[in-house]
């Protein structure tokens, strides 16, 4: 999970709101403690936390509880609100401009991932119908050309390089004319092992070349504090429009990186969440502060959903689900169209309600790997039994596992699997999905205790 132990150092200090009875001067200043030791954990800057938390301070003891909430609500609202905005407030999507094409240019130090970033934008250009090239600028560092070119290759767009050639300028120029039939082109620039005046004044020649609709800091979220002073310098000399935070999944301490917007005013853009070409999030402040805090980001859920089946097929699965008509052929499409959205574990925490409840990673490894053996199973199904699985008893069982090479408890566990999902579904329809989470947490479903708790369930 991005920022694994912010996300939940700060789901203790939210609970423990929830156990409080009172809301008093003492939990208050418990509260701001805890906000201030996660975030100083997690890299941020000293004086942007204290400003921060005394700003949190200040709102909890001078405002009035609006109606319709109570105090713990209200305090929990101005945790969110705070760490929003501190986070850069709204979303600020990319700006593409009205000629064609939409110039991006991306900068920042070597090593950050500015060309596996130019790969990933690219793709997520492309996945909204538009038609994308990137340049490779990069004249220093060795094979950086032949990295854009596989990294093109990956988002399937094509990629203007010219080895050899040491002015990125007339690269650049060279081929100006062939960029009119693109919606959009991706300018991966060259970097240093630190800031100089000899790569400024580089940066400074290709971006009046170039004059892109946005210039893209791209950052390592591993630099911890050092992210502030790069941010700036490279803001102060190359009018950066936004931030692209790379690394997210590999470290805890990204703290440095995300505050970086509050210091040079540039928000965050986009996130670097994995290696792969679609691991690319738009940063959208509430959505990502409600993933940390356990509330969910139903925007990025739905934004990961969208590129894993088609709008027909989702239409489709709706009607029949809204029927009733729940077989195990609807459980393998589910199943299939999360795994397209990407690791179980990062889309359980975008689920309101979900990142809350600690299921252990083990688990959600094993519900992963499962996929390719019900597959085989339910080849060795019948007709009758894929529409029908509530009538596969113990004989079907036997023979459904000798069939697909695997063992009786295996097809159970299917089946359990299909019983829980028919509940959930039968919740949803009654409309309250507030009350199957509150349900689901207290075990109070059956067969959902052990999915919720990760303990084994039994099957009837």
């Amino acid at each position: 999970m991005v920022l694994e132990k912010l996300g939940s150092s700060l789901k203790d200090t939210l609970s423990k709101i929830a156990k409080a009875v009172f809301v008093d001067d003492k939990l208050i200043n418990e509260l701001v403690k805890d906000i201030q030791k996660a975030l100083l954990q997690a890299d941020v800057n000293v004086q942007l936390v204290f400003n921060l938390t005394n700003t949190i301070k200040e709102r909890i003891k001078s405002e009035e509880t609006p109606s319709g909430l109570t105090k713990k609500e209200h305090l929990v609202n101005i945790v969110y609100a705070e760490l929003t905005k501190f986070l850069g407030g709204e979303k600020k999507d990319i700006e593409l401009g009205k000629e064609k094409p939409a110039k991006i240019m991306l900068v920042g130090l070597f090593g950050s991932g500015k060309t596996t970033a130019a790969g990933k934008l690219a793709r997520y250009f492309t996945k909204r119908g538009k038609k994308v090239a990137v340049v490779g600028l990069d004249i220093h560092r060795p094979a950086a050309m032949d990295q854009l070119e596989q990294v093109a290759k990956q988002a399937k767009v094509p990629a203007f390089i010219k080895k050899g050639e040491k002015d990125p300028v007339k690269i650049y120029k060279e081929f100006k004319d062939q960029y009119k039939k693109f919606d959009v082109i991706i300018v991966d620039t060259a970097g240093r092992d630190a800031l100089s005046k000899e790569l400024i004044d580089e940066l400074m020649k290709v971006y009046d070349a170039v004059k892109p609709d946005e210039n893209l800091l791209v950052i390592s979220a591993d630099i911890g504090q050092a992210a502030q002073k790069q941010a700036q310098t490279f803001h102060d000399a190359g009018k950066i429009t936004g931030i692209i935070a790379t690394k997210m999944d590999g470290t805890a301490k990204a703290g440095g990186a995300l505050s970086a917007c509050s210091v040079t005013g540039a928000p965050i853009k986009f996130l670097g969440v994995g290696e792969k070409t679609e691991d690319l999030e738009v940063f959208n402040p509430p959505g990502f502060v409600g993933r940390i805090l356990g509330m969910g980001d139903i925007e990025a859920l739905l934004e990961k959903a969208k590129e894993a089946i088609s709008e027909e097929e989702a239409e489709d699965i709706s009607k029949r689900l809204m029927k009733g008509e729940f077989t195990l052929v609807d459980l393998y499409e589910q199943m299939s169209a999360m795994k397209k959205m990407g690791p179980l574990s990062k889309i359980m925490e975008m689920v309101p309600g979900f990142g809350q409840i600690k299921l252990p990673k083990d688990m959600l490894n094993v519900q992963e790997g499962k996929l390719e053996k019900w597959k085989f199973i339910m080849d060795s199904c019948t007709k009758e039994e894929l529409e029908n699985p509530d009538d596969i008893d113990a004989s079907r069982i036997d023979r459904i596992a000798k069939g697909s090479g695997s063992n009786p408890s295996e097809v159970r566990d299917l089946l359990k699997q299909y019983k829980v999902g028919k509940k959930m579904l039968k919740m949803m329809k009654g409309g309250d999905p507030q009350k199957m989470m509150q349900k689901m947490q207290q075990g109070k479903l059956k067969g959902m205790k052990g999915l919720v708790k990760g303990k084994k369930m039994k099957f009837k």
